[in-house]
């Protein structure tokens, strides 16, 4: 049974999971019978072992993946294994009866080439630690971890006096005092600034308890800092200090900075705030369990790592910024790491912050941003096979189920134990991060024949991620119903429950062939002209939609062109032959930079879908008379132009008699000012 060059072994898993082994060899075009085993696992284990020496194999249960990896390994196979879940995601539902299709569908891309690996951000950690928080939590952290970890302390809240706790009687690890002004970074390359606000410095002190004994208000205890609401400043712990020079008063304030590879932060509010933690910092907060379940995690820390980098950018086509002018912050405004900065006219991307969400991607209008993870034709290939797959053994209204490799995961695994399942027609699709599901991907699946494109939200997705999702939905929906398919095609959902209350909507009647392209444009420009069936259609949308049009006020439009040299995406062009501006709608990501450019703001956005030639056809927003020079006879501008340049002009002083210059080419005014050396000039002034 081989299903390109691979061997398939699949299981009833006890006979809880209905299987047609003559239908599902005829849908997946097997070459050969298809023998499903019940105890793949236990009793027919050795079936298993026998198909390693063939090929590659493909095992119908991800539940006892661990197990047979071990049976090859045993068996000293160099076969690839591939897992495919049937159980859950078909098997194991209320309407199982019906499922084989999915199945099908589910093997078929279980069979497909791995895509290509990102490339890898790495990270290297030597394990030295900075425990941050009040002195009693601090201090008693880091005497726990000191035996097995490189630590410091950071003791907080300690400005008013007594830190809450007693240093210790030996000096083993570093402490300081103070209050973070700045953490940022990630693991292996953490950098904390902390102004200090005792005059105590804990790192110079020897504790010889001299300014103890000194004092004579009792402001200092075997926390050795100062309580500044008792000190009467006598000074008398100066005088005790010496020459150790531990105590100045005028140290307070004084900026510290330091390098950590790991932050252990005991602060009740995390200082870092974004929804996802960098690497290497964690942040238990005050609960004492948080704080031992943090603590273990240390030893795992250190070393040298990898992860994806999730994203590739190219900043030829962002539509941020031009010549100081803000357009598009899409990205920026929905990265929960704070990865993405502006950076000029583009934006630059920490890899080693980057969570791999993919959101940046999904709302990029432009596809500057892409996401990689895997790559937007890898995931296409996968509905194609999935959807193609589902329809030519029979099944029908496909939809799909986008969800996250982990609580989407576990989530779906979960309601099949527990719950009524899947229905047969929700084909379950894993990706790393729910948010990386973009309009590509959505019209993209619709244009493959997919009935409808969900995407399941947990508590862990983030509350901007729903919110750019469900816009982005929003616009797919308005385009598909305007062209004619109706029903609800796109949707995130919480509650698996609510598949079962979905009703199919309509599609396409010929699915598309055509494969996902790695630019985002091109993509959608695929799927929008199959999905409208060659018609010529306007489709309004909302605003802040990646496509549009531009209308432009003739009576205040000078032609100054300035609009041309902001747009990053050659959506507004020149002409050689007169003066004009001209417009491409296919190329419009509506991002304003032309609006915000445009010294008369005479240009206004105006959302929409255009879908036809027309969108791919340069149009005149607005053209003028040239006006020729008076001396040659050449067209240097146009004649709105020059003519509000002489009303602003002509009365000023300096143009006293010079205002025919202004009405002069450049070359042509060059010449003119050395033919009338005798007029005045800047260098007659600068000589007085």
């Amino acid at each position: 049974m081989s299903l390109d060059g691979k061997t398939l072994k699949v299981c009833s898993c006890n006979r809880t999971v209905a299987l047609d082994a003559k239908a599902l060899a005829a849908a997946l075009k097997l070459k050969a019978p298809l023998q499903v085993h019940d105890q793949l696992c236990r009793r027919d284990a050795s079936a298993f072992q026998a198909a390693l020496g063939e090929s590659d194999v493909i095992v119908a249960c991800t539940q006892e993946a661990q197990l047979f990896g071990e049976i090859a390994a045993g068996a000293g196979s160099q076969a690839k294994l591939q897992f495919v879940n049937v159980r859950e995601h078909a098997g194991w539902s209320g309407e199982r009866g019906k499922a084989m299709p999915k199945i099908a569908a589910l093997v078929a891309m279980a069979a497909l080439p791995e895509p290509e690996p990102a490339l890898a951000v790495e990270f290297k950690s030597a394990g030295q630690v900075l425990i941050i928080g009040p002195a009693a939590a601090a201090l008693d952290w880091a005497e726990r971890l000191a035996d097995q970890h490189d630590v410091s302390a950071l003791i907080t809240g300690a400005k008013g006096g007594s830190a809450g706790a007693e240093l210790p009687l030996e000096r083993r690890y570093p402490v300081w005092s103070g209050e973070v002004t700045s953490l940022s970074g990630w693991l292996g390359a953490f950098e904390v600034e902390w102004r200090q606000e005792n005059p105590i410095d804990l790192e110079v002190c020897t504790r010889c308890n001299a300014c103890v004994q000194a004092c004579p208000e009792q402001a200092i205890d075997f926390s050795y800092q100062i309580d500044l609401d008792k000190c009467k400043s006598h000074r008398a712990c100066v005088k005790a200090c010496g020459a150790i020079g531990a105590i100045d008063f005028s140290r307070a304030n004084v900026a510290r900075k330091e390098s950590f590879d790991i932050v252990l932060d005991l602060s009740r509010q995390p200082l870092i705030r974004v929804g996802e933690l960098p690497q290497g910092y964690l942040a238990p907060g005050d609960d004492p369990l948080e704080q031992a379940l943090a603590a273990q995690k240390l030893g795992s820390l250190t070393g040298e790592f990898e992860k994806p980098k999730f994203f590739a950018y190219n900043s030829r086509i962002c539509a941020h910024s031009r010549s100081g002018q803000e357009g598009c912050n899409q990205c920026i405004d929905v990265c929960s790491s704070g990865a993405i900065q502006a950076d000029g006219d583009h934006v630059k991307v920490e890899p080693h912050l980057c969570a791999g969400c993919g959101g940046c991607a999904t709302v990029c209008p432009s596809g500057a941003m892409s996401y990689v993870y895997p790559r937007v034709p890898d995931m296409g290939s996968r509905l194609k096979t999935l959807l193609s797959t589902y329809r030519e053994a029979g099944g029908t209204d496909a939809c799909i189920l986008f969800h996250d490799v982990r609580e989407g995961r576990a989530e779906v695994l979960r309601h099949a134990r527990r719950g009524s399942g899947l229905p047969a027609r929700v084909i379950p699709l894993e990706c790393f991060h729910a948010a990386s599901v973009g309009l590509d991907l959505l019209l993209g699946a619709m244009a493959y024949g997919a009935s409808q494109v969900v995407v399941l939200s947990t508590d862990k997705t983030g509350e901007g991620y729903v919110a750019a999702l469900k816009r982005q939905m929003g616009f797919a929906e308005t385009i598909v119903n305007a062209l004619g398919y109706a029903g609800t095609h796109f949707k995130v959902i919480e509650r698996l429950n609510e598949l079962w209350e979905l009703a199919p909507a309509a599609t396409v009647v010929k699915p598309a062939t055509f494969n996902l392209s790695p630019e985002k444009r091109a993509s959608l420009d695929f799927a929008l002209d199959h999905l409208a069936r060659r018609e010529e259609k306007t489709i309004p949308l909302p605003a802040g939609a990646p496509f549009g049009a531009l209308t432009v006020n003739k009576q205040t439009c000078t032609l100054c062109k300035a609009c041309i040299g902001a747009c990053p995406e050659s959506a507004l062009i020149d002409s050689t032959e007169t003066p004009s501006l001209r417009f491409i709608e296919r190329n419009c990501v509506q991002c304003g930079l032309c609006a915000n450019t445009c010294p008369e703001k005479a240009i206004t956005l105006i959302p929409r879908l255009l879908i036809g030639s027309r969108a791919k056809e340069a149009v005149t927003l607005n053209e003028a008379e040239p006006f020729n020079c008076v001396r040659c006879g050449k067209p240097f501008g146009t004649k709105q132009m020059v003519d509000n340049m002489l009303g602003k002009l002509s009365g000023h002083s300096m143009f006293a008699g010079g205002v025919r210059r202004l009405q002069m080419c450049g070359d042509c005014r060059v010449v003119d000012m050395m033919e009338n050396k005798g007029e005045a000039n800047i260098f007659d002034y600068t000589k007085r």
